[in-house]
């Protein structure tokens, strides 16, 4: 799912051209319409391209985007960054690795610079966006964090489907039902964030943000969307007012041109935000966060949302890579 939403994304990008799709080897030199089914609204703009092995030897691009699975990416992306490469990947195989930029491009483009040296040197590297349920929430987060402090944060997710790949899973679990989530996500939305948000000398080092964040995920019968209910206490005790015109205020250090003029959009009403209204808001790179309300035991509560497949997956990783371009690091 992620895979095609990179090529959906990339199709008309002003800065990129897909020229090289790879697969594993049951698929290579097979049509990439033939070996994978089009699940996307609309067409497949790249069925007719053939696929090659998903090596160093057979890709040649200079700038590689990386859809895979753990497993695999923990084998390919650093052969293709000893080999020169930029990996922009969306796998999680790397992301809490010391060294490896871990980057949300309107909250902390300055991680860039860790990999600065190993280009000058004419190596390669690995550059991670978020877990899809991270994005929203650190999002929210990182305007609270400069302005107020955060101490510490409770988070519950709703889950879209998408999330899961295809097939994914299985409609036993999913209709007329929730799903905890079994794997590690909850790990994840717990450590990385804090990764995202840490600053100063020791955050290339894997040193993270102070403040504990506790985490709980569930899968919802919900095609794309990913909403997170988030209770966060703050160092100082603003007003809820004062709360959401920094949340509304937040506007990135850079402008690319996958990124929204509005990374955060503050909505009122009370039955929002939802996954069918609000997922596909600036293109679905845009965080909706409403129901901006005090809560009795940790002072703030909200909720955050995005679209987990754009912006919680392909759309950050290209917006990533557009960062790599505008910093001159390819």
């Amino acid at each position: 799912m992620v895979g095609q939403r990179f090529v959906q994304l990339l199709e008309a990008h002003p800065w990129f051209d897909v020229v090289e799709l790879s697969a594993s080897e049951r698929s290579v030199g097979r049509r990439y319409g033939d070996a994978s089914t089009w699940r996307l609204p609309g067409r497949n703009p790249m069925s007719d391209a053939t696929l090659l092995a998903a090596t160093p030897e057979a890709v040649r691009a200079p700038l590689v985007f990386s859809a895979l699975d753990k497993s695999v990416a923990q084998e390919l992306e650093p052969a293709f960054a000893a080999a020169g490469r930029v990996v922009v990947s969306n796998a999680s195989a790397f992301r809490m690795t010391a060294g490896v930029p871990l980057i949300i491009p309107e909250v902390n483009p300055d991680h860039i610079e860790w990999v600065r040296a190993a280009r000058r040197a004419g190596r390669g590297f690995i550059l991670t966006n978020p877990n899809c349920t991270c994005i929203p929430m650190t999002m929210a987060l990182a305007p609270l964090h400069r302005t107020f402090g955060v101490e510490a944060a409770t988070c519950a997710s709703y889950q879209a489907v998408s999330g899961a790949g295809y097939p994914g899973e299985s409609a036993w679990d999913m209709l007329g039902n929730v799903h905890p989530h079994p794997g590690d996500e909850e790990h994840k939305v717990a450590e990385e964030p804090r990764k995202i948000l840490a600053s100063g000398e020791g955050a290339e080092r894997g040193e993270l943000a102070a403040f504990p964040i506790s985490a709980r995920c569930v899968r919802v019968p919900v095609l794309d969307g990913h909403l997170v209910a988030v209770h966060v206490r703050l160092r100082e005790r603003p007003s809820i007012d004062e709360v959401k015109r920094v949340l509304s205020a937040f506007r990135g250090p850079v402008v690319l041109p996958s990124l929204p003029e509005r990374p955060i959009v503050v909505t009122d009403a009370r039955d929002r935000p939802t996954p069918r209204g609000d997922a596909g808001a600036g293109g679905g790179m845009t965080v909706t966060v409403g129901r901006v309300e005090e809560c009795e035991v940790m002072g703030l509560k909200f909720f955050a949302l995005a679209h987990n497949v754009i912006r919680g997956a392909a759309g950050a990783a290209i917006a990533n890579a557009e960062l790599v371009v505008e910093r001159g690091l390819v």
